[in-house]
């Protein structure tokens, strides 16, 4: 397996341009004659589909939900980034690449950041133009707020709902061409793996949600934009429907998985109140403009809040992070929160929290202007708490959110299977070893409707695709191996559910897997999830059909896949012998408790090749080099 990042040469402003004027193109005439396949119809998906559906190319669009507004995009709350420097505040394009690069931790891939950070500004013409409601100044501007990681505003946002009004935007253009024919749609389908004929991907089988029929689906190329694995820890702020199965499959196939171990930990997100809770739900990012984080001085202290003066407060980023204060990124927020929980300085019952406290902000504005940019988040919490975020402070605490790890992709976002492209969170490109905030919304609009156009098109004229049909060899015997499973899994008949499975899992990946990590609690996790995927394959019960809707079958499938995935996470953690952004190894931090990187060693992408069942994987390197963005130790200090 060869990793080839086909960045281009010379100057990394022109970088781009010059990529993009050197690609062939496809007659227009000719787009009609290609078949495309795109896996998810979320922020990259649907931009992608709609882009390429009006650009003329015949394209089919899965999602296993029944609407593309259902997709995850939609919880998407504060905001997207583009360096508009419509505040006047010192912003640029240069600024949010670097922005980006050092958040990142110096683990991302310079060319690809720059492309995001050019892209960023004409996403939100793009937007606006669609009629995304972004929130605006008295005299008609657009809004900015700030997020963490950065000194300047440069993110865009709707309130508390800036994902769900984008994804609008994309769906209305993704309807568009549903109506004109371009694009076909395929609900409540999913993908369940991939076809690669003479080394190429050329198709799809998915299996019907509602009638559990298999179908195999043929294409010139096959996108997928399926988002991220956080589900893996079972406990995440993702949807409950997002899984790994789509690239998980892919990766089975031959396409290299990158950075595995790289997953973010949000520090704003509502505590876990129960053992056998199944998801937690996230405050968004932007509530740290106003509200300000602290703990009780002394450890043990269970009063509330309102009996807690200011002298017995510890507002602990402002105190450690004078520069960036409640703005620092979100793993350096995490693992501060984690620290002060540590010392016994925690609140609510389980002394897993800190307060997120806005009694500042609300004298300082009036409760009429916190209400106006964060009413829609505060009334959320209320209702899942009981508690009036306006009168008392909202409890948080750190939850797995985003994953940075993902299929490997080039610079035209193809993996290592020719013809097979990954977009947004599915893949590792942008975002290093820590996303900064407000920059997932970014990367999926950028890839599907500024990027993938581009480069698909220069894939199709530059290879002569032979005809195939779903009637080959290649296709009979993927849709063999599908069936296969799923009877596999229907016959265990043992006697543990699919959710106790998966709670298992999330609780040995976030136990030695999650906010820190270790050799010793790694090597135990990688036998621990060994021994559970055995016993998986041999107590599992599963009823119903695969002919029919079941979605204890459908659970049960991206469970097995997720087994496996966190296996990997934990190799590729174990491997990196060095701290990281969201990748901190106990054994390699600073006197004051802050990641230490390994650049001489471990500055370099990890791509992991699949080698077969009960086989190691082999680990390629991409190496990283940094000629804009110099490494250096990161301070926010």
């Amino acid at each position: 397996m060869a990793l080839d990042s086909r960045v281009p040469s010379g100057p990394i402003e022109q970088a781009w341009d010059r990529a993009r004027f050197e690609m062939k193109l496809v007659n227009p005439a000719n787009k009609r004659k290609y078949n495309v396949i795109v896996v998810g119809s979320g922020l990259a998906g649907g931009s992608a589909a709609a882009t390429l559906g009006e650009l003329g190319y015949n394209v089919k669009c899965f999602c296993f939900q029944d609407s593309p507004r259902r997709a995850h995009s939609i919880a998407a709350q504060g905001g997207i980034n583009a360096a508009k420097n419509y505040q006047n505040d010192g912003d640029s394009i240069y600024r949010l690449f670097y922005d980006t690069v050092k958040g990142g931790d110096f683990r991302s891939r310079e060319a690809n950041v720059y492309r995001l950070a050019q892209i960023s500004v004409h996403i939100i013409d793009q937007c606006v133009a669609q009629g995304v409601p972004f929130a605006r100044e008295y005299g008609g501007f657009l809004a900015n707020r700030s997020f963490g990681g950065a000194q300047v505003s440069r993110t865009f946002y709707a309130r508390g709902q800036t994902g769900q009004q984008l994804l609008l935007g994309a769906y209305q253009a993704l309807e568009a061409q549903v109506d004109a024919g371009r694009v076909k749609m395929f609900p409540r389908t999913e993908m369940l793996d991939l076809v690669v004929i003479d080394g190429r991907a050329r198709g799809i089988v998915s299996r019907s949600l509602v009638t559990g029929k298999i179908e195999t689906h043929v294409a010139d190329a096959v996108i997928l934009a399926t988002g991220g694995y956080g589900n893996v820890f079972y406990l995440s702020t993702n949807a409950k429907g997002s899984n790994c199965t789509a690239i998980w499959r892919a990766h089975r196939r031959g396409a290299a998985f990158a950075n595995p171990c790289f997953t973010q930990i949000h520090p704003t997100c509502i505590p876990v109140s129960g053992e056998y809770q199944s998801k937690l739900t996230l405050m968004s990012e932007s509530l740290r403009n106003d509200g300000r984080i602290w703990v009780p001085r002394d450890p043990g202290d269970k009063r509330s809040p309102s009996q807690i003066p200011e002298n017995e407060r510890d507002y602990y980023l402002e105190r450690r992070y004078p520069s960036f204060g409640n703005l620092v990124p979100r793993d350096v927020a995490s693992r501060a929160a984690k620290a002060v929980c540590d010392e016994g300085r925690g609140v609510g019952e389980t002394g897993l929290g800190v307060y997120l406290d806005f009694g500042d902000a609300i004298k300082r504005l009036g409760r009429h202007v916190i209400e106006e940019r964060y009413g829609n988040l505060f009334e959320m919490y209320e209702r899942i708490t009981g508690d009036n975020p306006y009168v008392t402070p909202m409890r948080i605490f750190p939850a797995i959110h985003y994953t940075m790890g993902g299929l490997w992709v080039d610079y035209q976002l193809m993996s290592t299977i020719p013809g097979l492209f990954v977009l947004g969170e599915a893949n590792f490109s942008d975002h290093g070893a820590n996303r900064l905030g407000a920059s997932a919304l970014m990367q999926g609009l950028s890839d599907g409707y500024f990027v993938i156009p581009y480069t698909l098109g220069n894939y199709l004229a530059s290879n002569k695709l032979d005809k195939v049909d779903a009637a080959s060899p290649g296709f009979q015997a993927v849709t063999t191996d599908v069936e296969d499973r799923l009877k596999r899994l229907l016959s265990v008949r043992g006697k543990r559910t699919v959710a106790s499975f998966h709670r298992e899992l999330g609780r040995i990946m976030w136990d030695y897997c999650g906010m820190s990590r270790n050799a010793e609690g790694l090597e135990h996790a990688i036998g621990a999830i060994r021994n559970l995927r055995e016993e998986y394959w041999r107590n599992v019960n599963v009823p119903g059909s695969e002919g029919d809707l079941n979605q204890q079958l459908e659970s049960a499938g991206r469970v097995a896949d997720f087994l496996e995935l966190g296996e990997l996470m934990c190799i590729d953690a174990l491997h990196r012998n060095e701290s990281c952004g969201g990748h901190f190894r106990e054994e390699f931090q600073t006197e004051d408790g802050e990641a230490l990187r390994d650049d001489a060693h471990y500055q370099y992408v990890a791509a992991w090749e699949y080698k077969g069942p009960n086989t190691s994987p082999e680990l390629h390197r991409e190496p990283l080099e940094f000629n804009y963005v110099h490494p250096a130790q990161r301070s926010y200090k």
